[in-house]
């Protein structure tokens, strides 16, 4: 596992923000957090990444303790925030070289780490531009490419495509499923966005209230919300995964029909990651 999270406890004065979370993630997988806000996403990111100190737990990265490897555990481990982390009057290749220094980095391996950051986010031509001019997709991108710098063996993505053009974002999306494959680099992904969600990751879970409420494998989730059900007059009911046959809803229909058996209800799949959210966390306003 990458990621191990025993009863992990955090309190602000008398508000429990994480109350005995329990979590894991895979190794090498794309992890999709999702939550409504205040649900304690930002908190556990924060802890992860030594932002904030948890209360009570234990956390294991890549099998090193956070509370006795914290050096260690920052040498392989990235964090892109959801605001812009780059000096807007520097150039895109004068932020990376900056920050590149402060991860120890220099001569001939800091160059080269550049310029494949630089190469991964597709910003080469940008690279002698200042920040400050770049469009929010350009910014993005440079936040991406400065938290690849030390070639992190787990990557933390917050909110990644908060105001960008679906062109950006779509790039963005890409990127990312690059890193993961090339790279093999655990990516932990936190978003709003249901369909990026779906769209990356291959392990899901939704923390509400300080706890995780839901945690299926995107094989399992895909099993679950592609069933179509047909009822019968006789209480029977005949179930058919969609996800990749069609078909099989067809010969189904056609079987019944040559039986002369008479159709109740067609139920079909509506059991999106949305709805399975919203019926999870309800559908009240968070402020």
């Amino acid at each position: 596992m990458a990621i191990q999270i025993s009863n992990l406890i955090k309190k602000y004065k008398d508000t429990l923000v994480l109350d005995h979370l329990n979590l894991t993630i895979k190794k090498g997988s794309i992890f999709g957090l999702l939550g409504p806000n205040g649900a304690g996403k930002t908190t556990l990111v924060s802890i992860l990444n030594f932002l904030q100190p948890k209360d009570f737990g234990q956390i294991k990265i890549l099998g090193y303790d956070l509370d006795f490897n914290e050096r260690e555990i920052k040498s392989f481990s990235s964090l892109v925030p959801q605001s812009y982390a780059f000096y807007p009057t520097l150039s895109a290749y004068e932020n990376l070289e900056f920050f590149g220094a402060l991860y120890g980095l220099t001569g001939h391996v800091l160059q080269a780490r550049i310029d494949y950051c630089l190469e991964m986010t597709s910003l080469e031509k940008y690279r002698d531009k200042k920040a400050e001019t770049f469009s929010g997709g350009l910014k993005r991108r440079l936040n991406i490419a400065i938290g690849l710098l030390n070639s992190p063996k787990i990557l933390y993505l917050d909110e990644p495509t908060v105001g960008i053009d679906p062109q950006s974002r779509s790039y963005i999306l890409n990127v990312i499923k690059n890193i993961n494959k090339t790279e093999g680099t655990t990516i932990v992904y936190t978003s709003h966005y249901m369909e990026e969600i779906e769209y990356l990751c291959d392990d899901i879970a939704i923390l509400d209230q300080g706890k995780i409420v839901f945690h299926e494998t995107k094989e399992v989730l895909n099993q679950k919300t592609n069933i179509a059900k047909i009822h019968l007059d006789d209480a029977s009911i005949h179930e058919v995964n969609l996800q990749n046959d069609y078909d099989a809803l067809v010969n189904l229909c056609c079987d019944i029909k040559q039986k002369a058996l008479h159709v109740k209800n067609i139920e079909l799949p509506n059991n999106n990651l949305e709805n399975i959210f919203l019926s999870i966390t309800k559908k009240d306003l968070r402020d």
